[in-house]
């Protein structure tokens, strides 16, 4: 046979990797060149690489090059090319023009040529032109000018190799095939594959990747799939050597689907899990790999014992994810991986690298590539303890403290000072030590006193952009070097947070997964706190004295508690004596939390209800239905809701959510209203028909009086309780 040399294009930055990828076909010659690869061979070696490349994106054939300075230029070239040799004029055609010409700029016109090019010489050399078919021509004709100098070649691909065939349809911002492809390439996958590692996407959409590890690891040819290619209409085409090379593909396929390790895809979408099992079975590959719709934080690997690979395409705000807080999913997706995956690798290909920071890894390697025209980057990790990074500033030597470290120190010693008598005589274990006393080091610092020890809670007030970074992180080195040392605590149990000005709901958002929970104990009851999961830790400090009167109002009552969080209210109107107490939130990870704190303190049975419902809806549903003597309504000050224009403000909302909420109290019932939106301003003029009681001061605990702004609270009742639930 022929030797001819061929051409094999590849996405940007993916040539070197196709080289590798024809050497490894035996191709041995094969080199990086711009866009792709060239290698050479007789016709076995370019349908070998149609057969089993996943990495190409065509194999082409070039048949002539030279100088065309113009379309008429190009068109002479063109047709002087001996087109009969290759097809007949009874084919249908298709051109595909890549590049320019200096005098024919446009791309579409220069196709126009080619093709008249090539049917004006059939015309004349036969009588009969062949037709232009471009969605499935039987030849593929593909063309490429640069500085004037004009490759022209037959695409024996028939069009992009990265159409697999198992595709039908397509979820939001699927890779393409040969990109998945590539990364898992980069990733090092087939090595683990042939050790029978393990493969796991957890966001893993229409579940291209795992498709395509699936493929690698049951040694699958990715043509195998595909109905067409463009040399089987070439006249020069050898259909037993293609044959050939399809049974020996066939073999390889049967032999190693018995090499396949645990291969699974998950993700939130149930519609995109849909499509997935979908591909997977046309595909013809069910069985091999396993989807599941399942959120983020429930992964986990199939067995204790498996290790591989985890590889994921999380949104990065292009075509996916623009809205939503990318930076506490990314940290989300660190803490999975940290907590659950220990020693396996693990590759993220992202757009936006910066987002990287947010897993609490540190790659060892990276790799750019495109998607589509967005430059991203995979990053590679070692799931290893000794690999994982943290916003957590680093303490300093002693020799690099400055002075303001010890004026720090110091005012540290002096509220705990100040404090701990106050704490021993309230029974106080839970408390705001610091809050921002100096300006300079922009800190609140809570101390809980648990079972387990005490643990030691620091957010930084994120600083304006108007202050340098580099010294707000020194001075955040600076505290975290003092506080363990200071307060007499090891440097383990001190946990650190940036708290950043929230949207919505976003400040009960998860943003690590560690699942750790620690007792602590306030007013004589029990309470499960997380210092690491959430920007909050499940118990609202300032919110004590406000709960211990929840709890002297409840003897008796029928206790209702709206945007209910964890039920630490709930816990203290129960042991109060509330005769019956239904608690609403909308999340069931907070209603989940909720119950474990009810069973801490024994409160349990048919009178004491957990109800997951939007509560704005639930309010809606129920008011003049139910009543309750004793509400406890504390509402976030921003969040999403399809209500009030879409959206909840607390300071626009709360006379229509008040009003809506006194529907449900009982005509001699007390509503305890609060909310920590900083200016907010009670619009007694709107609710006449109402007595507010402003109990923002009485609420205000001893070591939150530094901070009387923290939050608002009233006590508010009817005027006319004979009227009951008609008066507004």
């Amino acid at each position: 046979m022929s030797r001819h040399t061929f051409f094999a294009s590849a996405p940007k930055h993916m040539g070197d990797l196709l080289a590798d990828e024809l050497r490894g076909l035996g191709l041995a010659d094969a080199t990086e060149t711009r866009g792709g690869a060239r290698f050479s061979g007789n016709l076995e070696a370019a349908y070998r690489a149609c057969l089993w490349s996943r990495v190409a994106n065509r194999i082409l054939l070039p048949l002539a090059e030279f100088a065309a300075e113009d379309s008429d230029a190009l068109y002479a070239g063109v047709t002087e090319l001996p087109w009969e040799d290759h097809f007949s004029p009874a084919q249908s055609i298709a051109v595909q023009f890549d590049g320019a010409l200096n005098a024919t700029p446009h791309r579409h016109y220069a196709t126009l040529r080619v093709k008249d090019a090539i049917v004006d010489r059939f015309s004349a050399r036969c009588g009969q032109r062949p037709d232009v078919d471009t969605e499935w021509p039987d030849i593929g004709i593909h063309v490429y000018a640069q500085r004037d100098q004009v490759t022209v070649s037959l695409d024996l691909s028939g069009g992009s190799l990265h159409r697999r065939g198992y595709r039908r349809q397509g979820s939001a911002a699927p890779l393409k095939e040969n990109l998945a492809a590539a990364l898992l390439l980069r990733a090092g996958w087939p090595e683990l594959a042939a050790e029978g590692a393990a493969l796991l996407d957890p966001m893993c959409g229409s579940g291209t990747l795992v498709i395509e590890g699936a493929l690698i690891a049951a040694d699958i040819a990715p043509g195998l799939l595909r109905e067409h290619f463009g040399f089987l209409g070439w006249s020069a085409h050898q259909p037993k050597v293609w044959a050939a090379l399809c049974e020996e593909a066939r073999a390889r396929a049967e032999a190693g689907r018995a090499r396949v390790g645990t291969l699974r895809g998950y993700d939130c979408n149930p519609n995109a899990i849909r499509v997935a099992i979908d591909d997977l079975a046309l595909a013809g590959l069910t069985g091999l790999a396993h989807f599941e719709r399942r959120e983020l934080s429930d992964c986990q690997p199939v067995h204790a014992e498996d290790r591989g690979l985890v590889i994921v395409n999380p949104p990065y705000g292009e075509r996916l994810g623009a809205d939503d807080d990318l930076e506490a999913l990314y940290a989300r997706l660190g803490s999975v991986l940290r907590e659950r995956f220990l020693g396996w690798r693990a590759a993220v290909f992202t757009g936006s690298p910066e987002l990287g920071h947010q897993l609490g890894l540190r790659a060892h390697r990276t790799h750019t590539l495109y998607n589509g025209p967005i430059e991203c980057r995979l990053l590679h990790f070692q799931v290893e303890a000794e690999r994982f990074a943290t916003n957590r500033p680093r303490p300093l030597p002693p020799e690099s403290l400055g002075p303001g470290a010890e004026m720090f120190a110091n005012r540290l010693r002096k509220n705990l000072k100040a404090l701990r008598k106050w704490c021993k005589r309230e029974a106080v274990d839970c408390y705001r030590l610091y809050d921002a006393d100096l300006p300079e080091y922009a800190f609140a610092i809570d101390l809980y006193g648990g079972v387990d020890g005490r643990w030691i809670n620091v957010q930084e007030y994120a600083p304006p952009a108007s202050v340098d970074q580099k010294r707000a992180r020194l001075r955040a080195r600076e505290a975290m070097t003092m506080i363990p040392e200071v307060l007499e605590i090891p440097a383990g149990q001190v946990h650190f947070k940036v708290r950043r000005q929230q949207k919505g709901a976003s400040q009960y958002e998860r943003i690590a997964e560690t699942r750790r929970f620690h007792e602590v104990a306030e007013g004589g009851h029990r309470f499960l706190v997380n210092f690491e999961d959430y920007l909050d830790t499940g118990l609202f400090l300032d919110h004590r004295d406000t709960r211990a009167l929840v709890g002297r109002l409840a003897a008796g009552a029928r206790f209702l508690n709206l945007f209910a969080y964890t039920a630490s209210a709930t816990v203290y109107a129960a042991r109060g004596g509330a005769r019956s107490t239904t608690t609403v939130d909308m999340s069931r990870t907070y209603l989940d939390w909720a119950e474990r704190n009810l069973v801490l303190n024994d409160i349990g049975g048919r009178d004491h209800t957990l109800v997951q419902a939007d509560c704005l809806q639930w309010i809606e549903r129920n008011a003049g239905q139910r009543e309750f003597d004793l509400i406890f309504l504390d509402p976030p000050s921003f969040s999403s809701s399809k209500r009030m224009q879409g959206t909840f403000d607390v300071q626009r909302d709360h006379v229509d959510l008040i009003a809506a909420t006194m529907r449900l109290l009982a005509p001699t019932g007390t509503l305890i209203f609060s909310n920590n939106r900083r200016g907010f301003r009670m619009d007694h003029t709107a609710l006449p028909w109402l007595e507010i009681t402003d109990l923002t001061a009485q609420t205000l605990p001893h070591d939150f009086a530094r901070n009387p702004r923290i939050h608002n609270c009233w006590q508010i009742r009817r005027r006319d309780p004979a009227r009951g639930a008609d008066v507004e």
